[in-house]
């Protein structure tokens, strides 16, 4: 198969996106090297350097849409691909160009969440309008539309009505570093740049008000007294944010989290399984994920998870995670208080962790998207 990739946020996104986009292409290109790859981009970046391979090929803007690299990516990319003699086109995060369906050329959309229609108060007005018309353009126009889990394959038929038939439910992986595991000296390396103690607990996600980290804050002040680990957090915010450094300081609980991505140069994102592996526990309460990437890279990282009981999270954590409502304050303490206090139920923990994310290999994502290309030709 000739196949080629909406690669934009392969080279260009830090984030959740680029970080699926790379993984999945590199497991693709590893796994299956009998097909061609074509990485249609309007810029490349340093976030991502293909392979250097007869049958991997980075395509870029070119004549009239080299100084209109959006609108090339949106409709203009049609004329290569037809020129490439592209077999299916897949957009790696809720895109496909528009008039793609009129060229015979087969497509796949993978499509993560539909937070902003669930949540539009926490969005700019104008960005769910641009959102929603890009989103159910896509859903509405793929052969096949993948969910990254049964949740979002709800909310697709739900909010844009996809037939079930034309949903397929393909896990995400996360990066495997997070699966190589480092010596205690390169541990402590990274809790002296970080300042870190010995024990802490850990939150990383954005801190905007569906992450739910003032529900954390609330559970640390009713440890007082009963738990002296401190919680690190990786992750920015806004409003949100300042809502609940207020609550951390009218509760004097200032020297009580560490807030990790403000210091001097933020954190590497290098250094992250390590900040993982040193960890004493991961608490995740979010009230909505389109599939919860922290919780998956904790059991890689050999980390025991509190989170919710709502959402993906159960897909995603499996037998190996503690679930709370999570609201729940008291239900937060206590957990973090038996999860932190008992060696027994941590090892168990673990143990359910490595197993359960083994589900989740790079090699077992590429290979469930790969079914579904073959569906297709």
């Amino acid at each position: 198969m000739r196949i080629a990739f909406d690669a934009k946020r392969a080279f260009r996104n830090n984030t959740g996106l680029g970080q699926y986009s790379r993984n999945l292409l590199n497991a693709l290109f590893a796994a299956y090297p009998q097909h061609e790859y074509y990485l249609m981009t309007p810029k490349t970046g340093p976030l991502f350097q293909p392979p250097v391979a007869d049958n991997i090929h980075t395509e870029l803007p070119k004549g009239l849409y080299k100084p209109f690299p959006s609108l090339w990516r949106s409709n203009g990319v049609l004329h290569d691909l037809s020129r490439l003699c592209i077999d299916l086109y897949h957009g790696l995060s809720h895109e496909i160009p528009v008039g793609l369906h009129r060229t015979g050329i087969k497509s796949v959309v993978t499509m993560h969440d539909l937070i902003f229609e669930r949540y539009p108060q926490q969005y700019k007005a104008v960005d769910v309008a641009i959102y929603r018309k890009k989103f159910r353009y896509a859903a509405g126009h793929a052969d096949r539309v993948i969910a990254i889990s049964k949740q979002t394959a709800m909310d697709l038929h739900q909010y844009y009505g996809v037939p079930e038939n034309r949903i397929r439910v393909c896990y995400q992986s996360c990066n495997p570093a997070f699966a190589g595991w480092l010596n205690d000296e390169q541990l402590q390396q990274v809790r002296t740049k970080y300042n870190l103690p010995r024990q802490y607990l850990l939150s990383v996600g954005s801190v905007i008000e569906r992450k739910n980290l003032l529900t954390v804050c609330k559970a640390l002040h009713a440890l007082k007294g009963k738990l002296d680990i401190p919680l690190a957090v990786v992750g920015s915010g806004g409003d949100y944010m300042k809502q609940v450094k207020n609550y951390i300081q009218a509760n004097g609980l200032t020297d009580r989290v560490l807030w990790l991505s403000e210091r001097p140069g933020g954190v590497a994102g290098e250094d992250m399984p390590a900040i993982y592996q040193a960890a004493t526990l991961m608490l995740y309460p979010s009230v909505f994920e389109g599939f919860g990437i922290p919780i998956l890279e904790s059991l890689w990282s050999k980390l025991p998870v509190i989170t919710s009981n709502v959402s993906c999270m159960p897909e995603t954590g499996g037998d190996a995670a503690r679930y709370i409502d999570p609201y729940d304050v008291e239900a937060m303490a206590n957990a973090i208080h038996e999860v932190t206090s008992n060696e027994h139920l941590r090892k168990e923990m673990i143990e359910r962790g490595v197993r359960h994310a083994a589900n989740f290999t790079p090699e077992r994502c590429a290979a469930n998207v790969m079914k579904v290309y073959e569906e297709l030709m």
